[in-house]
C-alpha cells in the first residue's frame, strides 16, 4: 500500500499545479512530511489523509490504492 500511496500522491501533487509548499500550508505540516510521503517513508494521518482527498479531488481508495479511480 505505500508503495501506491507513493506513486499515487506524487502523481496527484504534480497534476495539482500545488507546490510542495504550498501544500504544506494547506495542511499545517511542514514540507519534510511531504517529502517523506513522497520517498514512501510513511503515510499521512487520517486527518490529513481526508485533506488531501478534497485538495486533489480523489478518493483516499484512490491515494491509498484500492481503487483505481
Amino acid at each position: 500500500m505505500e508503495i501506491l500511496f507513493k506513486e499515487r500522491f506524487t502523481e496527484a501533487l504534480k497534476f495539482s499545479g500545488i507546490s510542495q509548499k504550498q501544500l504544506a500550508g494547506k495542511l499545517g505540516i511542514s514540507e519534510g512530511n511531504i517529502t517523506n510521503w513522497k520517498k514512501g517513508e510513511n503515510l499521512p494521518s487520517v486527518e490529513i489523509l481526508f485533506k488531501l482527498c478534497k485538495i486533489f479531488d480523489v478518493s483516499a481508495d484512490y491515494l491509498l490504492g484500492l481503487s483505481d479511480y
